[in-house]
């Protein structure tokens, strides 16, 4: 991904980066973005995007495999975290959902993964400390509750659903306090055009609903400009 292609996506939002994959698309149809309302650690930061690192956790009951088996998973889980390419942002399903109970996300794991260089994180989990996360690491999440439970790492570099969006691991993923969007592979060369396309077209409406003058005469004339600007 070209440096000024990330910079332009950390500056718009999710619902944007929806509208500039059809226009690159050329048409409407686009489905690969979350279908529910989540929970945002900062309402206000700006968009986290990045290559996805995904795992897999439960936390309703124990583990039943051995501590030494947890213990190895977890540490290959962060070192997986740790690696790739950047910037990325950790994806993490909780296998429990709907009934997830165990926040995964809070003050420790949020500070790791800041340091291993991640964005941020998306996740169909449970976050808590509120409060107490890491400055500069927004954390999309399904729920916010007290405890961990029984947190632990089941799968590790697998493909992972959250609010019936597939991530794959590597996925360039895209999300703000509206959800989040996997960009496809075959767009991402012209993304950075589509958005700019997309912003000034939209001008087109949005510039005369802000005058004085503004009635249906001049939304027709508008509108008008801005269907033939789409096509």
């Amino acid at each position: 991904m070209k440096k000024s292609l990330f910079s332009l996506l950390q500056t718009v939002d999710t619902p944007t980066v929806c509208n500039a994959i059809e226009v690159a698309q050329g048409g409407r149809g686009f489905n690969e973005f979350t279908k529910g309302t989540m929970i945002h650690s900062n309402p206000k930061a700006k968009p986290i995007c990045g290559y996805a690192r995904t795992a897999k956790i439960a936390a309703t009951s124990p583990p039943t495999e051995t501590t030494e088996i947890i213990k190895k998973r977890r540490l290959s889980y962060y070192r997986h975290m740790a690696s790739g390419d950047s910037p990325s942002i950790a994806v993490i399903e909780d296998i429990d959902f709907p009934n997830c109970v165990g926040a995964f996300w809070g003050e420790v794991n949020t500070n790791i993964h800041r340091g291993f260089g991640l964005s941020g994180a998306f996740t169909n989990g449970v976050m808590r400390d509120l409060g107490d996360l890491a400055e500069g690491f927004p954390v999309l999440a399904g729920s916010i509750g007290p405890s961990h439970g029984f947190v632990h790492v089941k799968e590790i570099g697998c493909s992972v659903s959250i609010f019936s969006l597939i991530v794959n691991d590597g996925d360039l993923v895209h999300a703000d306090r509206h959800g989040a969007v996997v960009i496809p592979k075959g767009v991402i060369d012209v993304l950075e055009a589509s958005i700019q396309k997309l912003l000034k077209t939209e001008q087109l409406i949005l510039i005369p609903t802000k005058k004085d003058d503004f009635d249906i005469e001049k939304f027709e004339e508008a509108w008008s400009a801005f269907e033939a600007a789409r096509t």
